[in-house]
């Protein structure tokens, strides 16, 4: 049996909606996806980009990031969370991860606030691993205190909720989404950045096509330029694609929601595999193991009987980019690269059979078996 990390289901409404936009019947479907996320999300305002990237480098040129300003960010994030900081010659600072969550360690990310007061630091880039946010109430109280914008990189959080509210609905300055996440990719590309905050709107929204402007009474293709913008818009194809995926995407995260409580039920108590802890707001679009040992050499085998996996992610400080420019060493980050050497991520989508969801289960008992 072959089991992907991810599969793609491409409906008849995803084909319907396309067909729309092929034959000019849907000028419009740019709007309406934005329509459709702020209604689903629950945000006042959300820009659709050309892909998730571009909507986290949009979020920079929003907060008016400039050369020398520090961002945090968590070291176990994806390399487009502190490249956009680096194309504003901007500087990263990484915070070391919560060793049950993945997500950024809160007690270091406000120790590090409280011994760097400078009017540098700009922001904190949030990223929600695998789909569960972090204790968002506590970050935007951190974010008060100390004066940050807080950006949330909800790759990976598309439908996930933190105490009732979806994620993008919460209280961040900007959420950015994409909509191909690592490892998961779609067969379109596509970002969303929503805020609340009318000011962050209104710039994203004048850059994210060059900066450019027409005159309402001038013809529409007399423009002026008016700021350094970027190209960061989404086709109507790509538009279409994600609003008909949109539409379905409560009931994909029931269905990952689903798939993760069999594999906590069937691989409890398997030696080697430690599972993750499931709260009610996760959206287990990823779904995390640890391993004890050898976690590559259990992922080959894996390989070896169909089944691909991920892992998210290697920490940043091991990137060789960010070790060289900033002196870093492999130690620094200690609960990171610890929890790099043992996680792995297997398969939950949500067009996953009880058939396959038994196999991947029964293949893992298997090696596990093997390992002393």
């Amino acid at each position: 049996m072959q089991i992907p990390f991810n599969r793609i289901e491409v409906s008849k409404n995803e084909r319907q909606m396309i067909d729309q936009v092929l034959d000019g019947k849907s000028r419009a479907v740019v709007e309406d996806f934005e329509e459709a996320f702020e209604a689903y999300v629950g945000a006042k305002f959300a820009l659709a980009t050309s892909h998730g990237t571009a909507a986290l480098h949009l979020a920079m040129l929003a907060i008016n990031l400039k050369r020398g300003d520090k961002v945090l960010c968590s070291v176990n994030a994806f390399p487009c969370v502190p490249e956009v900081v680096r194309h504003f010659d901007a500087e990263p600072v990484f915070i070391d991860i919560d060793p049950d969550t993945y997500n950024i360690d809160l007690d270091k990310l406000e120790n590090y606030l409280a011994d760097n007061k400078s009017k540098k630091l700009k922001a904190v880039i949030v990223s929600h691993i695998a789909g569960q946010s972090t204790d968002l109430e506590r970050l935007y109280n951190i974010a008060h205190i100390y004066d940050v914008k807080i950006i949330e990189d909800a790759s990976e959080a598309l439908g996930a909720t933190y105490k009732g509210s979806k994620i993008g609905s919460t209280g961040a300055d900007i959420t950015c989404f994409s909509f191909s996440a690592h490892l998961k990719n779609s067969l379109s590309n596509g970002g969303m950045l929503v805020s609340d905050d009318d000011e962050l709107i209104e710039r994203a929204t004048l850059l994210r096509n060059h900066a450019m402007v027409v005159d309402e009474d001038s013809l529409e293709y007399i423009y002026d330029v008016v700021d350094i913008g970027n190209k960061y818009t989404i086709s109507p194809l790509d538009a279409a694609y994600n609003l008909a995926v949109l539409q379905k995407q409560d009931k994909n995260v029931a269905r990952q929601r689903e798939i993760a409580a069999i594999y906590n039920e069937k691989l409890q108590g398997v030696a080697h595999i430690s599972l993750p802890e499931l709260g009610d707001d996760h959206a287990c679009s990823l779904y995390i193991v640890k391993i004890d040992k050898n976690r590559d050499s259990f992922a080959r085998e894996l390989d070896a009987k169909g089944i691909q996996t991920g892992l998210h992610y290697i920490p940043l400080h091991l990137m060789s980019y960010y070790k060289s420019k900033y002196s870093l060493r492999v130690n620094d980050f200690p609960i990171a690269l610890r929890t790099f050497q043992q996680v792995l991520s297997i398969p939950n989508f949500a067009s996953m059979s009880d058939k396959e969801i038994e196999y991947v289960c029964q293949s893992i008992k298997e090696i596990s078996k093997t390992r002393v």
